[in-house]
């Protein structure tokens, strides 16, 4: 069994995961989809040049800002970081809150049947034609089931419901139920990070008052001079498209500043909803407005008394 730091934005994973793997000899998987990009660093709150010197970390600075990375490439990575890690004897520590990554790794997809290429190509093409809400019609009709997940997923997750059954002649949910399976399940147990909603909020607000005095308006000027675009998958996420708005002369920093708390705020609570619904029970859940050693030495005891076994829901 793996063990899964998980928690919102800003609730303080960072430091509880750098005192927890120092403790059970471990390295840091990243289940963050915007730590994967090379050169988002203070919009993504990636842990310090300290932070890694001092912890082994994987899943950082892999890709440009110009490309995608889902769920199912996670995994895929993830299984084999696991196996280094654990071939140097030491414990992978999964620490992030993007839920669909940690999904992926629970529960992984169907291996698709052979499909033709160049057929794939030009399907994707015409599909990224048409709207969402065209989209979202096909679904309905060809995959019902899924349709409302779909259309809550977005462009990307209501073409890939539409390309699949047009691919394969069957819809995406019931791959997903009567597919082999790509890999085993990997089994993990998870640690749930929280504090209370007023605490986390005002979190959220000074970090990203700190994300612009730091130099998030650089960091995007920077990217953008390099040749990335504005619309690039990188460039999407919740900080960073604000900021580009103010270097394009669309609003000003103050503004900005206002959006991205916003934002971030309505993020977080998705995330709290994603973690109550979806993942499995709590081994431990984590009081972070408690004192870091004291954070860091109920995972530890946990960790030390589960064996391969993840227990019943204890709160510490």
């Amino acid at each position: 069994m793996l063990p899964a730091l998980v928690g919102p934005t800003a609730v303080g994973k960072t430091a509880l995961s750098l005192e927890v793997a120092e403790r059970i000899g471990a390295e840091i998987i990243s289940m963050d989809s915007r730590q994967v990009y090379c050169g988002l660093d203070i919009g993504t709150a990636k842990t310090d040049a300290e932070g890694r010197a001092r912890i082994p970390h994987h899943g950082l600075d892999m890709i440009d800002p110009a490309d995608s990375y889902s769920g199912v490439q996670f995994a895929r990575d993830a299984r084999v970081w696991v196996s280094e890690i654990e071939g140097r004897g030491r414990v992978p520590l999964i620490v992030g809150g993007t839920g669909f990554f940690l999904r992926a790794l629970m529960d992984p997809v169907f291996q698709e049947p052979p499909a033709d290429p160049a057929r794939r190509v030009q399907l994707r093409r015409w599909l990224s034609t048409h709207s969402a809400g065209e989209l979202a019609r096909w679904v309905r009709v060809l995959d019902p089931c899924r349709a409302e997940m779909a259309e809550a997923g977005g462009p990307q997750r209501l073409s890939r419901s539409v390309e699949v059954p047009l691919l394969t002649g069957r819809p995406l949910s019931w791959w997903h139920k009567e597919g082999t399976l790509e890999a085993e399940p990997v089994d993990v147990g998870v640690v749930l990070v929280e504090r209370s909603r007023e605490d986390l909020y005002e979190r959220i607000n000074e970090r990203s008052r700190q994300m612009f005095k730091q130099g998030l308006l650089e960091e995007v000027e920077c990217l953008l001079r390099s040749g990335c675009s504005i619309d690039a998958p990188g460039l999407t996420g919740v900080g960073y498209r604000e900021a580009a708005a103010v270097v394009s002369g669309d609003i000003v920093e103050a503004d900005a500043v206002e959006r991205v708390m916003r934002a971030t705020r309505g993020y977080a609570r998705r995330q709290l909803t994603w973690f109550r619904n979806q993942i499995p029970v709590p081994a431990l859940r984590i009081d972070a407005s408690r004192p870091l050693i004291e954070q860091a030495r109920s995972v530890v005891e946990w960790w030390d008394g589960i064996g391969q076994k993840p227990g019943g829901v204890r709160k510490a």
